[in-house]
C-alpha cells in the first residue's frame, strides 16, 4: 500500500514561514539593549583595579609573552588557546543552502559556537573566511593556527574539502577536524550498529547501498568499513547513477574511484535489490516505497537529506513495517546529528594535548554513543541514539575519546589519568548543566 506525501504545499510553506519568523526574532537584536546574533566574549579574570589591568595587560602580559616565547607549549597554560576551537567556513556548502558564501554562512558557524560551549565548555570563535581557491583557503587558515586548540572546518564543499582538511592535518600541529564529513560519520556509524544489532544482522554481513557521493558519505562509508563493514558489500550511487568500473564519468578518478565496482547495477533502483542498507546522503525524494520493498527483509533506512529526506519515514513504513528509519530531522524519532559528537571529541582533544582526532579516537567516539543508547530503557527502534539534551553525553564520550587518544600515543599530556579526568568531567558536566 502507497501513501501521499505528508503534507500539502501550502502547509509546508505556512510551518516554514512560522519557524522563519521565530528564527529571525531569536536572532534579532531587541530593544536597544541587546546585540544581535548568539555569542559574545567574556572575560574570565578580575579587572577591578590598577594591579588587575596591570597585570592583564602592560606591563605585566609581558611575562607570558616572554614564557612562551621561550617555550611555546605554556600557552595552552597562559592564554585561552587550550580551550579555544576556530569554527572556519567559506560558505560553499552551507546546511542544506548550498554556496550563499561566508557572510551568509556566519549564523551556521554562530550556532556551532553555541553548541561547542553549552555542551562542553569550549570557547569557539567563528570565522568567515571569503576564498574559494583552496590553496590560498588552506595558506589563510594555516596562518591563523597559532590562535586555537583545534580546527573544526564546516561548510566546504567537495571536491576541495578533502584537500584542504588532509592538507592542514599534516600540516598543523593541532587537531583538524571537517565535522561534515567524520562528524557525520561517527553518529551515523553509531546509530547503524545499533539499528542493525536490533535487526539481528552484522555489519561485516550487511549489503549497504549509499546515495551520494560527496564528503559526508566518502567519511561515512571509510567509518564504516573500518569499524568491519565490507567494502565489497558497498554500491555507491550519484546523480549519474551507480559509480561501477569503467564508467569514465566527469570526477569519477577522485575520492568516488575508492567505491567503483564491478557490478551489472546502473540506477539507485538496480542497486536497492536485496539490500540491507539504505544510507542517503543526497537530495530529497530519490528514494521511492518500490525501493524500498526491493530490500531485503528488516531493511535499515537512513535518509539523511536536509531539510527533506530522499524518503519519507512515513512512505518507508508503509513500505516495509519491519524497518528502521533514521532522518537528519528533529520532528521524527531517530535524528542523526552532529552535535552528538564534535562538543564531546573535541572536549578530550583539548584535554589531553591530541596531536590530532585520530582513527582510534574516532572510533571510541562511535562505540561510546552506541553504548550509551543501549543503556536507555526505551532504547528500540524509535531510539537509536541519545538525544541531543542527554546529560551523559560529556562523561560518557569524552572520557572515551581521550582514554583513546593515550592508548594510540597521541597525546601530549602526560598528567592524564583517567579516573581524574572522568571526575573532571562530572564536574563540568554539573556545572553545564545547571548554566542551562
Amino acid at each position: 500500500m502507497s501513501i501521499s506525501a505528508p503534507a500539502s504545499p501550502s502547509l509546508v510553506d505556512a510551518e516554514n514561514n512560522k519557524l522563519t519568523q521565530a528564527a529571525l526574532a531569536y536572532h534579532r537584536a531587541r530593544n536597544g539593549d541587546d546585540i544581535g546574533g548568539k555569542i559574545q566574549i567574556s572575560v574570565t579574570k578580575p579587572v577591578t583595579s590598577m594591579d588587575d589591568l596591570a597585570l592583564a595587560y602592560s606591563p605585566g602580559v609581558a611575562a607570558p609573552c616572554l614564557a612562551i616565547e621561550h617555550n611555546p607549549a605554556l600557552a595552552f597554560e597562559y592564554t585561552a588557546k587550550g580551550n579555544l576551537v576556530g569554527v572556519i567556513t567559506n560558505g560553499t556548502a552551507v546546511l542544506g543552502l548550498g554556496n550563499i558564501g561566508a557572510l551568509a554562512g556566519k549564523p551556521v558557524m554562530e550556532g556551532k559556537a553555541v553548541l561547542f560551549k553549552r555542551f562542553a565548555g569550549i570557547d569557539a570563535f567563528d570565522i568567515e573566511i571569503d576564498e574559494t581557491d583552496p590553496h590560498r583557503l588552506i595558506d589563510i587558515i594555516a596562518s591563523l593556527h597559532p590562535t586555537f586548540g583545534g580546527i573544526n572546518l564546516e561548510d566546504i564543499k567537495a571536491p576541495e574539502c578533502f584537500e584542504i582538511e588532509r592538507t592542514l592535518r599534516a600540516r598543523l600541529p593541532i587537531p583538524v577536524f571537517h565535522d561534515d564529513q567524520h562528524g557525520t560519520a561517527i553518529v551515523v556509524a553509531a546509530g547503524m550498529l545499533n539499528a542493525l544489532h536490533l535487526q539481528g544482522k552484522k555489519l561485516e554481513d550487511a549489503t549497504l547501498v549509499c546515495s551520494g557521493a560527496g564528503a559526508a558519505a566518502n567519511a561515512c562509508l571509510e567509518q564504516l568499513v573500518s569499524l568491519g563493514l565490507n567494502k565489497a558489500n558497498v554500491l555507491v550511487c550519484d546523480s549519474k547513477g551507480v559509480i561501477y568500473k569503467g564508467r569514465g564519468a566527469k570526477g569519477d578518478e577522485g575520492e568516488k574511484a575508492h567505491w567503483a565496482r564491478d557490478t551489472p547495477a546502473r540506477t539507485l533502483a538496480d542497486a536497492l535489490v536485496g539490500a540491507d542498507v539504505f544510507l542517503g546522503l543526497s537530495g530529497p525524494g530519490v528514494a521511492s516505497q518500490d525501493m524500498v520493498r526491493s530490500m531485503a527483509a528488516k531493511p535499515v533506512v537512513f535518509a539523511l537529506s536536509n531539510p527533506e529526506p530522499e524518503i519519507r519515514p512515513e512512505l518507508v513504513m508503509a513500505a516495509a513495517p519491519q524497518a528502521i528509519m533514521a532522518t537528519g530531522r528533529s520532528d521524527y524519532p531517530n535524528q542523526v546529528n552532529n552535535a552528538l559528537c564534535f562538543p564531546y571529541l573535541f572536549r578530550a582533544a583539548l584535554d589531553v594535548g591530541a596531536a590530532q582526532i585520530n582513527e582510534a579516537m574516532k572510533a571510541a567516539a562511535v562505540r561510546a554513543l552506541a553504548d550509551l543508547a543501549r543503556e536507555d530503557g526505551d532504547f528500540g527502534v524509535h531510539k537509536l541514539l541519545p538525544t541531543l539534551l542527554d546529560s551523559r553525553l560529556l562523561v560518557a564520550v569524552s572520557s572515551r575519546v581521550a582514554q583513546a587518544a593515550v592508548e594510540s600515543d597521541n597525546a601530549r599530556n602526560h598528567h592524564y589519568e583517567a579516573s581524574a579526568y572522568r571526575a573532571r568531567l562530572e564536574q563540568l558536566a554539573r556545572k553545564l548543566a545547571a548554566q542551562g
